[in-house]
């Protein structure tokens, strides 16, 4: 037997010859899992003072393997810790160096417990604070989203659909409709928050432990809310990730369509809105450019994240119970995705405040494209005519709009009259700009009494913090 491969790995003792070179290389995961050190450590001093509550360890033992953690956590954060691919993970990193801190006391940390236990707690507590992170962020562009639309809250705009002019609406409305894009990724994130904080540690390799683990305690110690109840379950479920992937899919999603828009308002055929110098880029050939990168580059970025989520549906969607090596796959799209999603809404939330509104030119654009039609076909109905034949009235008044280069505010109430007698004088109160938008005062509405009322509301929902 080689005895070398026993004193170098924990498992060694099992095996005659050492890891192949590059298969220790190949399977090694410290590289990038050495991030989750601190919840590492932190997951290991709340068990070292489970195993002292329960006679597992002496009280000195504990303090001992307490104060080797803490040793080893300012290593880290220092530079001073010498990471070891022949070591596998973060786990056994942290564990080898506690036992050379404090001698053999050190490997009493490991009972009661399994990497795979060990691991998915890691991540939950990763995971956890990056919610908790995200959700902050949040609602600072939030915040910044609110400041803007009360800012320009009656500044009237063109309305699309199908990116063809509809009906007239305010910015302030449409930054409104961006802001309850992202309340619901809020609340995605909080729900998904709650099953993210439940403690598999415990439930060791697959089968739970014989030793007598007061699990409750260490979730106390931890911040838990509950325990798992099925150790097969806790050690090989990823759902809380990919769960975590699909609402940062989402709110990519979510930001991609804000900077899609935004790359065309600021493009000079829209004109619509001028974006901070200090987010965008020019050109090394064209002097003139002033290149949205910023938005350009969440867009894009969106695609990473979808991809992310895909790449954890298919990690799990053929594993047997329980845990399996596939798992050590989980981590890289995880950490990607919560490396996007905080530059992004950064990057938001600290440009949105400052985007200038160009409110002539989004009100010329508005007046282009009969975004009146609807409020006269409105106006017809409130005289007694059907919906259907007042849909036909100003469908022919278009045409005639089209054919002559008018708006229909523009036409004379003798040329509106020709297509239909019901018209009257005070049909100019409704295919102004502003009557269109004053006319839309019901809860959700374009009206800007209603734009302020939901900035309030929406104040008070999210706070100031």
């Amino acid at each position: 037997m080689n005895s070398k491969a026993s004193q170098d790995k924990p498992w060694g003792g099992r095996f005659s010859e050492p890891t192949d070179r590059f298969v220790e290389a190949f399977t090694a995961s410290v590289d990038f899992d050495r991030r989750l050190y601190r919840h590492d450590i932190e997951g290991s001093m709340a068990h070292a003072r489970m195993l002292a509550r329960v006679g597992v360890l002496t009280d000195a033992e504990c303090r001992q393997i307490l104060e080797g953690l803490e040793l080893v956590r300012a290593e880290i954060e220092s530079g001073d810790f010498d990471w070891s691919v022949s070591l596998e993970d973060v786990h056994m990193n942290v564990e080898a160096r506690l036992t050379q801190r404090i001698g053999d006391v050190g490997k009493k940390l490991h009972t009661g417990r399994s990497r795979n236990d060990q691991v998915a707690t890691d991540i939950r507590l990763y995971l956890r604070e990056a919610i908790d992170d995200l959700m902050a962020e949040l609602r600072r562009l939030q915040r910044g989203l609110l400041d803007l639309a009360e800012r320009e809250a009656a500044t009237v705009m063109p309305g699309f659909t199908h990116l063809q002019t509809a009906q007239p609406v305010t910015f302030g409305h449409h930054m409104m409709a961006w802001f309850e894009m992202l309340e619901r990724d809020h609340a995605r994130l909080g729900d998904c928050r709650r099953r993210v904080n439940v403690l598999p540690l415990g439930s060791a390799a697959l089968a739970g432990t014989p030793y007598p683990l007061d699990r409750h305690y260490t979730a106390e110690l931890l911040g838990f809310d509950a325990v798992s109840d099925n150790s097969l379950d806790a050690v090989s479920d990823r759902d809380f990730a990919i769960e975590f992937c699909a609402a940062g899919a989402l709110i990519m999603t979510h930001l991609s369509r804000f900077s899609e828009e935004l790359v065309l308002w600021a493009s000079a055929q829209f004109g619509f809105v001028d974006l901070p110098d200090r987010f965008c880029t020019g050109s090394s050939i064209m002097p003139q450019k002033k290149n949205p990168d910023v938005p350009e580059l969440v867009r894009g970025k969106t695609g990473r994240v979808n991809g992310n989520l895909v790449s954890l549906l298919t990690l799990m969607k053929a594993q047997p119970l329980a845990y399996n090596k596939d798992n050590q796959e989980d981590k890289e799209p995880l950490f990607d995705t919560v490396d996007t999603l905080a530059g992004s809404l950064r990057a938001f939330a600290d440009m949105v405040p400052h985007i200038q509104v160009r409110a002539a030119a989004m009100e010329e654009a508005t007046r282009k494209g009969f975004a009146t039609a609807t409020d006269l076909a409105d106006y017809l109905v409130r005289k007694g005519m059907a919906f259907r034949d007042a849909h036909e009235v100003v469908g022919r008044a278009v045409r005639h709009g089209l054919e002559t280069g008018r708006d229909l505010g523009e036409m004379e109430l003798e040329e509106l009259r020709r297509f239909s007698t019901t018209i009257e004088a005070d049909v100019f109160d409704v295919l102004t700009l502003q009557g269109s938008l004053a006319a839309r005062n019901v809860h959700g509405g374009t009206a800007p009494d209603q734009v302020r009322a939901r900035i309030q509301e929406a104040r008070a929902r999210i706070g100031t913090g």
